[in-house]
C-alpha cells in the first residue's frame, strides 16, 4: 500500500518514474505543426462501407487495401462467429452483415470458415432481414432488398417549413448531414454498379425483396411507432403522385445543404456517412467524378484510412482537436518545463481552429449568439461542439496562468460566451444544439437507432460547468453555473452515478460530474459527491482497477455490473475520487497501483477494448489516445496532490 511514509517515499520515485517515461512517449507522438491526432476506430461497419463504397461506384480495385482491409475484418470476428459493437461485445446483425458482404465482395470464398460461420451466425439470429434502417438502406442500394424494406423519407423534406413536426433543425447535427444527402438517394434509388455482381442472398431466410417494413425498437412506444407507421405507408402511396416540379424543387435544396457544408478535404459533417451519401449523391446526380464538387468528397473519405504493414481501416472520423486538447491537460498536470512548453506547442495549433466568423447549424436556435467554438475535426465550421469548446478554454486558461502572458485570453473569452449562450432551457448543455429535444422523433421508423436527437447530457453540462467554474466570474456565469448544477442534481441516479453519452458510460460520468461540482465549490461532504464517490469506490474491481463496457447502456439498465479494468477508465474513476477529496483514500492508492502494474515498457498503456461512444446501442469507439494521456494524467495528479499541502483539485478537469 502507499500510506506509509516509507512506501510513500517510494511510491514517490516509482511515480516520478511512470510520468517521464509516459511522458517522453507521449512527447513522441506530437506532430511538427504542435498537435496530436490518434487513430479513432469503429467497428467492422465503417470499414465493411469504404469497401462497398468504392464497389457500388465502380471503382477500380485496389487489391492490396482491400487485401488489407480483409484481414482487419477477419481479425475482430468475435467469438460467436458475427461481429460485435465493440471488442469482446455481443453479435451485432448489421454490423455482420456489412462485414460479410464486403469480405464477399473483396473474394473471401462463401465456404470459406470465417464465411461459412459469419453466415450460419446470421441465419440463426433470424437473418440479415433483422438488420437496422442504414443497413437496409445500404441493402436497397444494392438491390439486395427493395426499398420497401426502408422507411420513406420524401426528398421533399427540405421544402417543410420550420414549424412542421419534422424538420432538419429538429433533428442533430449527424443525422442532418446523413440524412440530406440520403434524401436524395431515396428519391432517384440508384442501383450500385457492382461490377463482380455479388449478392448476398444467402444471409436470408425468406426472398430478400419480400422484406417490409422495420419493426418496432426497443426505445420506441407502440402509440407514437404505430401513428408514424400509418404516415409511412400514406406517404409509401402518394409519394409516386407527388409533383415533379416540387421535387425538383426538393432535390435542388438538399444539394444546395451539402455544398454549402462540403467542408473541403475533411467532407460533409467531417463524418464518414455524411461523407459516402454525398459522394452517392454528386454520382446519381450525374456529377462526372472530376467535378469539383464530388472530387473533394471523394478525396474526404481516403484522409480517414489508417493503412499500416499488414491491415487497414476506415476510421469513421478523426479527432485531432479532441486529442490536442487533452493531451494539453495531461501535460500541464505533468508540469515539467518541456511538458508545459510541449502542451503550448499544442495549444498555438488550436487558436486559428476556433471558429469566429461563421454561424453554424446551431445558430438556428441561438441567431443572437456569436460564434466562438472548436470542432472535433480538423475542419468542421458548421458543427462546432460544446465538448471540445470547454476542454480546449480550460486548457488554454490554465496554461495561460503558468505564464507571464494574456495570449490565450480572447479566444478563452469568445468561447466562454459562446457556451454561455448555447445553454439549454433545463440548465444542461448538448453537443453542437440548444433545446433540441424533441423526443417524439425517435419513434419514427426511421430512428430504429434511437440517436436522432441532440438532448443535453450529463457528462457535457459537466464540461461546460467545468470550464465556467474555472474561469473568471460574473453574474451570468455564476448563474448559468447554479442551472447547470442542478441539472446534474436531478439526473444522477439513486446510486449515486451519472449517465455518461459520450464515454462508457457511468464511470464516464460520474468522473466528469464530480471534476464539475468540485469546481463549482461543492463541499466533498455534499450528498451529491459523497454518494458519487461512494458508487466509485463500490465498483472497483479486485485488481485495483475500474471497467465498464457497452452493456451498460442497455434499456433495462439497473445497475453497475462488473467488466475487465482498463487503464482510461481507471484513470477516470481516479481523478473522479480526487476530485472528491479521496486524495489520500487507500482504495485511490490501490487503484494508481494498477496504473503503475500496468504501464508498458514503451512506457504507456495498451487498451484493446473500447471507452468511448458514439451512439449508445448502436456504435462505439475506441480512441487510441484515451490509453496514452488520460492514466498519466490521473498518476501525475495523484503525485502532485499527494506531495502538497493542499489536496484540493484547483482546476476543472
Amino acid at each position: 500500500m502507499l500510506t506509509t511514509d516509507k512506501t510513500t517515499s517510494l511510491a514517490r520515485d516509482v511515480l516520478d518514474h511512470s510520468v517521464k517515461n509516459a511522458t517522453d512517449a507521449l512527447l513522441k507522438d506530437q506532430k511538427p505543426d504542435g498537435h496530436w491526432v490518434f487513430e479513432l476506430e469503429a467497428d467492422a461497419t465503417i470499414p465493411a462501407e469504404y469497401v462497398l463504397l468504392r464497389h457500388y461506384l465502380g471503382e477500380p480495385v485496389d487489391a492490396e487495401l482491400e487485401r488489407k482491409i480483409a484481414v482487419y475484418l477477419r481479425r475482430i470476428q468475435g467469438k460467436h462467429d458475427g461481429w460485435p459493437l465493440f471488442h469482446d461485445g455481443d453479435f451485432d446483425m448489421s454490423a455482420s452483415v456489412k462485414a460479410y458482404f464486403a469480405l464477399k465482395m473483396i473474394g473471401d470464398s462463401p465456404d470459406a470458415d470465417h464465411m461459412r460461420r459469419a453466415r450460419e451466425a446470421i441465419l440463426a439470429r433470424g437473418g440479415a432481414s433483422h438488420s437496422n434502417v442504414f443497413t437496409r438502406a445500404l441493402l436497397a442500394l444494392y438491390g439486395v432488398v427493395t426499398w420497401r424494406a426502408v422507411p420513406v423519407m420524401p426528398v421533399e423534406i427540405m421544402l417543410l417549413p420550420r414549424w412542421f413536426p419534422f424538420h432538419l433543425t429538429k433533428v442533430s447535427y449527424w443525422a442532418r448531414t446523413v440524412i440530406v444527402p440520403l434524401l436524395v438517394l431515396g428519391a432517384l434509388k440508384p442501383m450500385a454498379r457492382n461490377p463482380k455482381g455479388v449478392t448476398i442472398d444467402e444471409l436470408f431466410l425468406e426472398d430478400p425483396k419480400s422484406v417490409g417494413g422495420v419493426k418496432k425498437a426497443g426505445h420506441q412506444k407502440w402509440s407514437w411507432f404505430l401513428f408514424f407507421r400509418g404516415v409511412d405507408i400514406v406517404l409509401r402511396a402518394t409519394e409516386p403522385l407527388f409533383p415533379k416540379a416540387t421535387r425538383k424543387k426538393a432535390i435542388e435544396a438538399a444539394v444546395a445543404f451539402v455544398k454549402e457544408r462540403l467542408n473541403g478535404e475533411d467532407g460533409l459533417g467531417a463524418i464518414y456517412p455524411a461523407m459516402a451519401n454525398s459522394v452517392m449523391m454528386y454520382d446519381v446526380l450525374g456529377y462526372p467524378e472530376d467535378h469539383p464538387d464530388r472530387a473533394i468528397a471523394r478525396l474526404s473519405i481516403e484522409k480517414l484510412l489508417v493503412i499500416k504493414d499488414d491491415e487497414a481501416y476506415c476510421q469513421p472520423c478523426v479527432s485531432p482537436v479532441w486529442d490536442t486538447a487533452l493531451t494539453a491537460h495531461t501535460l500541464l498536470e505533468v508540469g515539467s518545463d518541456q511538458a508545459r512548453a510541449a502542451a503550448k506547442g499544442g495549444l498555438d495549433w488550436l487558436i486559428p481552429r476556433q471558429v469566429l466568423d461563421l454561424k453554424g447549424d446551431w445558430a438556428e436556435q441561438r441567431p443572437d449568439v456569436r460564434p466562438g467554438g472548436w470542432a472535433f475535426q480538423y475542419n468542421n465550421a458548421y458543427y462546432p461542439d460544446l465538448d471540445d469548446t470547454a476542454v480546449v478554454a480550460m486548457a488554454m486558461n490554465r496554461s495561460e496562468a503558468n505564464s507571464a502572458t494574456q495570449k490565450y485570453s480572447p479566444a478563452v473569452e469568445r468561447a466562454r460566451e459562446w457556451v454561455l449562450g448555447l445553454q439549454s432551457a433545463d440548465g444542461g448543455w448538448a453537443a453542437f444544439d440548444a433545446d433540441n429535444t424533441y423526443s417524439y422523433l425517435n419513434n419514427i421508423p426511421f430512428s430504429d437507432h434511437g440517436a436522432l436527437l441532440d438532448p443535453p447530457t450529463e457528462d457535457v453540462t459537466a464540461r461546460c460547468i467545468s470550464m465556467l467554474a474555472q474561469l473568471p466570474q460574473d453574474e451570468a456565469g455564476a448563474r448559468a453555473i447554479t442551472r447547470g448544477v442542478e441539472y446534474l442534481r436531478k439526473t444522477q441516479l439513486a446510486d449515486g452515478s451519472w449517465y455518461g453519452r459520450w464515454g462508457l458510460n457511468y464511470i464516464y460520468g460520474t468522473w466528469s460530474c464530480l471534476c464539475a461540482l468540485n469546481a463549482a465549490g461543492l463541499d466533498p461532504e455534499d450528498d451529491m459527491v459523497a454518494r458519487a464517490a461512494s458508487w466509485l469506490l463500490s465498483i472497483q474491481n479486485a485488481d485495483g482497477g475500474w471497467g465498464e463496457d457497452g452493456a451498460s447502456y442497455k434499456l433495462d439498465y439497473s445497475g453497475y455490473e462488473p467488466a475487465p479494468s482498463t487503464p482510461s477508465q481507471t484513470a477516470w474513476a481516479l481523478l473522479g475520487l480526487m476530485a472528491a477529496g479521496k486524495v489520500d483514500h487507500p482504495q485511490v492508492a490501490r487503484g494508481v497501483r494498477y496504473l503503475l502494474e500496468h504501464q508498458k515498457d514503451h512506457g504507456l498503456w495498451d487498451e484493446e477494448r473500447f471507452t468511448a461512444t458514439g451512439f449508445p446501442r448502436v456504435f462505439y469507439l475506441r480512441y487510441h489516445g484515451y490509453r496514452k494521456f488520460f492514466p498519466l494524467w490521473a498518476v501525475a495528479r495523484y503525485r502532485n496532490l499527494t506531495a502538497a499541502n493542499d489536496r484540493r483539485v484547483a482546476f476543472g478537469m
